[in-house]
């Protein structure tokens, strides 16, 4: 059997958006019995959360819709994290500017903007929800949706979606 695909996300606090897609795609792996070829984790670029779980707002908004955040604990990016993952997805542009200026030139992980798989997505950045009302949270998981399913789509073309 070959190795999973390790996939990390990052936002800044670890708490809002990151958790999300994590919680997402986590989601999407049990549903579709993928447990063996990808798992997922989250991290932040500060460590203003470390050890807390994930913002209360981001976890009402998602568990609404059936994800779990009961998993989660914030960390910060660990510069391991770039040999143990295949996959770094930053939230936005200033994350993927501060993982490129931490990553080494040998490393495993490839690093890219999470919404940059869509094809058309209207943004290029994932909105911090942090300090609005409780819209930016709906976008952030609406985003963080269709951001997972277009990456399932990219790892395994074939796989299809679960009706």
């Amino acid at each position: 059997m070959s190795t999973p695909i390790r996939v990390l996300f990052v936002c800044t606090g670890n708490i809002c958006r990151s958790p999300t897609a994590d919680s997402v795609l986590r989601h999407l792996i049990r549903e579709r019995g993928l447990e063996q070829s990808l798992s997922s984790d989250s991290a932040g670029t500060q460590a203003y959360h470390e050890g807390e779980p994930a913002d209360k707002r981001a976890s009402a908004t998602g568990e609404r819709a059936g994800f779990d955040f009961s998993f989660h604990k914030a960390r910060r990016v660990r510069a391991e994290d770039f040999e143990a993952f295949d996959w770094i997805l930053a939230m936005d542009q200033s994350h993927l500017d501060w993982l490129r200026e931490h990553a080494r030139p040998d490393q495993k992980a490839k690093l890219a903007l999470f919404l940059s798989v869509l094809p058309d997505p209207g943004w290029t950045d994932m909105p911090d929800p942090y300090y609005g009302g409780p819209r930016g949270f709906e976008t952030v998981l609406d985003l963080c949706q269709k951001g997972c399913e277009a990456w399932m789509e990219r790892w395994f073309p074939h796989q299809g979606k679960v009706p």
